[in-house]
């Protein structure tokens, strides 16, 4: 079992949405990069919502500039757990990030947007009381793990973030 860490967030005083993810995978922490699996959608999706034709190929400091010109942000709901691989369903003794205190510091975010089941679960868990305060959507994951969703069916999904 690998001590996993999450990364700082990437938002501004501009953020609107922000989308929480459970823990970065393998790939994304070796690279200290959100989404870095060359396999995951995340930012194909972010490219269509913000009218930015193959981001997914852009450098990781083009595709955060971006998200948070379009007022999005990104964080992740564990802050440090123990997990095998990449999977979200091998996170074991997560630990939140302090998720209250950002959204404190960043008043004009207004929807909370999960990013898969496990963000979902964890921040039902841990943050209950936001379910009811914003605006929270449950997304189905961009990760190549979810198998169920094409790209067409995710971003069919995703495009009711911008509403």
């Amino acid at each position: 079992m690998a001590n996993c860490k999450s990364f700082a967030p990437k938002v501004t005083k501009n953020t609107k949405v922000l989308i929480l993810g459970s823990m970065p995978g393998i790939k994304s922490l070796q690279m200290q990069e959100y989404y870095a699996h060359p396999q995951n959608r995340f930012w194909k999706i972010m490219g269509l919502l913000c009218g930015y034709k193959e981001l997914e190929k852009a450098d990781y400091k083009t595709k955060i500039s971006v998200i948070n010109g379009n007022g999005i942000g990104l964080w992740d709901v564990i802050e440090n757990c123990c997990r095998k691989g990449s999977l979200d369903s091998d996170i074991e003794k997560e630990q939140p990030n302090d998720i209250r205190h950002l959204l404190e510091e960043y008043p004009e975010i207004k929807t909370i947007c999960l990013n898969g089941n496990k963000s979902f679960c964890c921040f039902k868990k841990y943050f209950p009381e936001l379910l009811q305060q914003y605006r929270c959507l449950k997304m189905p994951s961009t990760s190549p793990a979810n198998a169920r969703y094409n790209l067409n069916k995710l971003f069919a999904e995703w495009k009711n973030l911008s509403e």
